[in-house]
């Protein structure tokens, strides 16, 4: 499973920066890991670092063996909070979508 990050000119994108998210999506999807070739993550300041609520935006679209990509999204007023909140749904998507794969 390749994680690939992608961040906007207010987010500073280094390697130290990304590496916790890196593990905390890779102890998430874990049990998912054969499945998925590709993870992207899109990380946003939507006021540009003015500390609006919700400014911070996470998206993150994942590439499923013999599947079409699947994105979600989530803004909180962290990027903690709001990875946090996009790993949840696509997690939450993955496994209703895995469920009904082994179910057929």
């Amino acid at each position: 499973m390749i994680i690939q990050f992608n961040t906007d000119k207010n987010i500073n994108g280094t390697e130290e920066f990304t590496a916790s998210y890196i593990a905390q999506i890779e102890e998430e999807l874990s049990r998912y890991s054969d499945q998925i070739t590709r993870i992207e993550v899109h990380l946003s300041d939507e006021d540009g670092n003015n500390n609006g609520l919700n400014a911070m935006r996470c998206m993150i679209e994942a590439r499923v063996e013999g599947r079409q990509p699947m994105a979600v999204t989530d803004q909180a007023d962290t990027l903690d909070e709001a990875v946090s909140g996009a790993l949840d749904k696509l997690t939450t998507s993955l496994h209703t979508i895995m469920g009904r794969l082994s179910n057929h």
